[in-house]
C-alpha cells in the first residue's frame, strides 16, 4: 500500500491540517490579517493584503472542513477586503493597511501577485458559503479583466500605480503562476469556463513554452515585451519575491498546477494538452536533479543559476511544501510508484526538521545544516502552502481545493 492510497496516512494529514488552521487563529488583527512571529504571536505592523487573502482562504478551507470558527475568520476575512483593503476611488486593493484601516503607503503599488489571492480568497470563500463574497469575487474578476489580464500576450501584468494609470515594465511569472490557481478556482465556482481558458494559456506558455526553453529551468523576470532578464536581481539573490536565477519550488508548483489545468480542461471537454504529463514530469525531475540535496546537505536549495549550481542554499517551507503537491498530483495521474517514494521521503523530512511541535506550524527557513535560518522568511506568516500540502493528496485535481471540499470530494478518488 501506498502511503497516497492509505487511510491511516489520511488521518495523519487530518491531525497537521488542524494544527496548522489552529496556529493561525492568532493572526487576526481589527483590519484583517498579520504576520505572526516563530511563537505564533502577532508581530507589530500593517496588515498585508496578500497575507490577509491567504489566511481568508485557509480558514475558508477550514470552514468546509467544519472546523469550529473558522467560518468566522473566513468572513472577518471578507469584510477586511470589502473594508478597509478596498480603493473605492480607483478601484482594487491597497496592499496594506495599518491600524484603523489608515492606508500604509498612499503610493503602493496595486500588485498582480496579492489581487491573484483576492480571488482565491473570494472565490474560495464563495465556495464556503460566506456571505458577501459573490460580490466581492465579481469585482475582484472584473479588476483583473480591466487591468491585469493581457490578453494578446495570454499573460498578466505585474503591476500599477494606485490610479491604474501607468504600468510598471516589469513582467513576472511568480505573479501569473498565483493567478493560474485563482483562475482555476474562479472557473470553478462561476461556471464561467473562461478563466480556465486563461489559466491554460497562461500555463502553456511558461511550462510548453518558457520552461521547455531553457532546461526547465523557468525564467522568472521579463521585460514588457515578454523577453526574458536573466540577470535581473543579480546582486539581491536572496529577495522574496523576485530572486536572481531560477527558483525550484516554482518548478514544483507548476508541475503540479499543469495537471490542475489539464484535469479541468478534460472534465470541461475542452482539448487537454497532450504535452501536460510529460512536461510536469520534466519539471518535477529537473527540481530533483538540481534542487534535492545538490550540496551535499538535505533539503531543497532555494534558487540555482542558469547552468543549474545553486544560487541561495537555504530551505525553504514552501519548496518542500510544493514538492509534496507535486508528488501526489503527478502519482495521481500516472501511478508510478516513484513520486510515492518522493512523498515518503519529503514528509519524512519535513517531520524530522519543519514541523515545529512546541511552536507551532513549520519552521519557514532553514540554512543548510538545518538550523533555522532568517536570510529571506523570519516569523511564520504563511499558512498557505503547508495547509495545501495536507489537502492535496486527499482531493481530486479537479475542481480545486475549496470547490473540491464543498461538493464532498475529500477522501475521493473520483
Amino acid at each position: 500500500m501506498t502511503w497516497l492510497s492509505s487511510a491511516a496516512h489520511r488521518r495523519w494529514l487530518e491531525g497537521e491540517t488542524d494544527r496548522l488552521l489552529a496556529f493561525g487563529r492568532a493572526a487576526r488583527t481589527a483590519e484583517g490579517f498579520g504576520r505572526l512571529d516563530e511563537r505564533g504571536r502577532l508581530e507589530e505592523g500593517p496588515s498585508e493584503l496578500w497575507i490577509t487573502c491567504r489566511m481568508t482562504y485557509v480558514q475558508s478551507l477550514g470552514a468546509l472542513l467544519g472546523r469550529p470558527g473558522a467560518g468566522a475568520l473566513a468572513d472577518h476575512g471578507v469584510a477586511a477586503l470589502a473594508g478597509p483593503f478596498r480603493d473605492r476611488e480607483h478601484g482594487g486593493w491597497f496592499s496594506a493597511v495599518g491600524v484603523g484601516g489608515a492606508v500604509a503607503d498612499e503610493h503602493t503599488l496595486k500588485d498582480a501577485y496579492p489581487h491573484a489571492f483576492v480571488v482565491l480568497a473570494t472565490a474560495s470563500a464563495v465556495a464556503a458559503g460566506r456571505p458577501g463574497a459573490r460580490e466581492l469575487l465579481d469585482d475582484a474578476l472584473a479588476v483583473q479583466l480591466a487591468h491585469f489580464w493581457d490578453d494578446d500576450a495570454g499573460m498578466v501584468v505585474e503591476s500599477w500605480d494606485r490610479t491604474f494609470t501607468t504600468c510598471e515594465a516589469y513582467r513576472g511569472v511568480n505573479a501569473n503562476m498565483h493567478t493560474v490557481e485563482a483562475y482555476l478556482a474562479a472557473a470553478d465556482v462561476t461556471g464561467d469556463l473562461a478563466w480556465l481558458d486563461r489559466a491554460a494559456r497562461i500555463t502553456e506558455r511558461v511550462v510548453h513554452g518558457f520552461a521547455r526553453g531553457n532546461q526547465w529551468r523557468i525564467p522568472e523576470h521579463f521585460d514588457p515585451h515578454w523577453v526574458p532578464d536573466l540577470e535581473y536581481n543579480r546582486d539581491a539573490p536572496a529577495h522574496p519575491f523576485r530572486p536572481y536565477g531560477a527558483t525550484v519550488g516554482h518548478w514544483l508548483e507548476w508541475a503540479r498546477l499543469t495537471l490542475h489545468v489539464r484535469a479541468a480542461l478534460e472534465v470541461a471537454g475542452r482539448p487537454a494538452p497532450t504535452w501536460a504529463v510529460e512536461d510536469a514530469a520534466a519539471l518535477f525531475d529537473a527540481s530533483v536533479r538540481e534542487g534535492w540535496s545538490v550540496d551535499g546537505a538535505e533539503g531543497f536549495v532555494y534558487t540555482v543559476d542558469w547552468q543549474g549550481r545553486p544560487v541561495v542554499r537555504e530551505r525553504m517551507h514552501w519548496v518542500l511544501c510544493e514538492a509534496l503537491g507535486a508528488a501526489a498530483a503527478l502519482h495521481a495521474v500516472t501511478g508510478d510508484p516513484r513520486y510515492d517514494a518522493w512523498y515518503r521521503t519529503w514528509w519524512d523530512h519535513a517531520a524530522t526538521h519543519f514541523l515545529d511541535h512546541d511552536g507551532g506550524s513549520w519552521w519557514h527557513e532553514l540554512a543548510p545544516d538545518g538550523e533555522v535560518s532568517r536570510t529571506v522568511w523570519g516569523g511564520k506568516a504563511d499558512l498557505y502552502h503547508a495547509v495545501q500540502a495536507t489537502l492535496i493528496p486527499r482531493l481530486p485535481l479537479t475542481p480545486v481545493l475549496a470547490p473540491a471540499l464543498a461538493r464532498g470530494l475529500l477522501d475521493s478518488t473520483t
